[in-house]
């Protein structure tokens, strides 16, 4: 069996909702269908928790009925029989009044995570709803029914296995079994999700969990570009990757994958494949456990970057200086992504900086401090294992006329990484290109 995800544009109309049908119908064979909310839903839901938090219920509700409103609109150009409309219009109303029942009670963070819950409530009933009007043999499970996260708020594998696995064999001989993306429980049985982004991850764990012949993640883009289009000349998709070369990719900024989603199937062995709903016959990218050597495969680039530098005479040869200093990013649960050391200092830099002048402050204990923000990392990904002689001088080479902050090589066999000025970031990815894919 297949499992198949949908993002939020690719079911953003009531006619991408129909196309999304005919793609997961066409073979004959029985597939796992993973659905996000219809593109904007989950802003709106967001938006509607924000009111509700500022106690402002009549902004609440005023978000409510326009979004009430806009999905009392695909009704008519979704469905053809006037039972499948009502049934429809009913399941709305229900929804919707209940979206309206929080604006009469205290609001916290779980009445949010039950409201934000309710896009992909909607998009996979409405979804259900059109297949069984065209006769399609399809039954919705509820993610809520078997999606769970341990105390440590991570997805326990073992609980989705066993509760899907029966669920599976009670609905046995469906052709289309639809679930929700990004919804869950958690440890104590309360609505919560795994995330934005989080769709890519249920259909991952569960293609882990069926054990899938293959998990494919459909979005607007034909699979993993080499650079970002957006910014680069001459793109070109990605036709394979392996799941190492896909996470680095992810993290340090390609957009079309979450970088949690290849782990459980990779775990399972299981091939992920990017695919794209505007052109559903290109071969997308594939992901799997085989490596290609003697091959660079993209560069991505991650912005918003801070660096920061701690200088001391102290530091050398001082035992736990780097434990004191990790510690203090630690306590303000700040991830580190770049790090170079020296004798006498150490380099890092960080994508969130809420905390930036805490830590500087604390650092300050240990030696002098420098900070440079609008900072950017540039990540080119590929077979880059240290025995391949001359493959990173291939990309230090292309960097020769942009200023680099600071480099990172060595800690993966897939990623070199270069820190630069956010100002230098176009100039750096098209002479990457240039020079890892068009020789020139």
């Amino acid at each position: 069996m297949i499992v198949m995800k949908f993002g939020g544009t690719s079911v953003g109309s009531p006619e991408r909702m129909q196309g999304v049908a005919h793609l997961v119908t066409r073979s004959g064979e029985p597939v796992f269908v993973v659905l996000s909310a219809m593109a904007g839903t989950t802003n709106s839901l967001v938006e509607i928790s924000n009111y509700l938090y500022k106690k402002n219920p009549e902004g609440a509700n005023d978000v409510i009925n326009r979004l009430e409103e806009k999905y009392m609109q695909h009704i008519d150009v979704l469905y053809s029989s006037e039972e499948y409309k009502q049934r429809t219009k009913e399941f709305l109303k229900t929804e919707f009044q209940y979206l309206r029942s929080f604006t009469k009670d205290i609001f916290t963070s779980f009445e949010e995570k039950s409201i934000v819950a309710q896009g992909e409530i909607i998009s996979t009933n409405m979804m259900v709803n059109y297949m069984q009007e065209k006769g399609i043999n399809a039954v919705l499970l509820s993610a809520l029914d078997f999606m769970r996260t341990d105390k440590n708020g991570e997805p326990d594998p073992s609980y989705i296995k066993e509760k899907l696995s029966k669920i599976m064999e009670e609905n046995e001989g469906r052709q289309i079994y639809i679930t929700q993306g990004f919804i869950c429980r958690n440890a104590y049985g309360e609505v919560d999700n795994l995330e934005r982004g989080g769709s890519d991850y249920t259909a991952s764990l569960v293609g882990a969990a069926i054990n899938a012949e293959e998990i494919q993640i459909w979005t607007d883009i034909d699979g993993m570009h080499n650079n970002d289009p957006r910014v680069v000349d001459r793109t070109e998709a990605v036709r394979q990757l392996h799941f190492d070369e896909a996470a680095e990719l992810a993290y340090f900024g390609a957009k079309i994958l979450h970088p949690t989603c290849v782990q459980p199937a990779k775990f399972a062995g299981i091939p992920v494949r990017l695919k794209n709903t505007m052109e559903p016959d290109a071969p997308g990218t594939i992901i799997d456990n085989v490596s290609i050597r003697g091959k660079i495969k993209a560069v991505a680039a991650k912005d918003n970057i801070t660096a920061i530098k701690i200088k001391s005479s102290r530091m050398l040869l001082a035992t736990g200086f780097l434990r004191k200093v990790f510690e203090i990013f630690e306590s303000y649960q700040t991830a580190i992504d770049m790090i170079a050391t020296s004798e006498v200092g150490v380099s890092m830099s960080i994508d969130n900086d809420a905390h930036l002048n805490d830590i500087v402050d604390e650092l300050k204990k240990y030696g002098t401090v420098t900070v440079d923000t609008d900072m950017c990392i540039i990540c080119v990904v590929g077979d880059l294992d240290w025995s391949n002689v001359g493959f990173e001088t291939l990309a230090t080479d292309a960097m020769k006329n942009i200023p680099v902050r600071m480099i990172s090589y060595g800690g993966s066999n897939y990623n070199i990484s270069f820190l630069i000025k956010m100002a230098d970031k176009k100039r750096a990815l098209q002479s990457l290109s240039d020079t890892l894919f068009h020789n020139q």
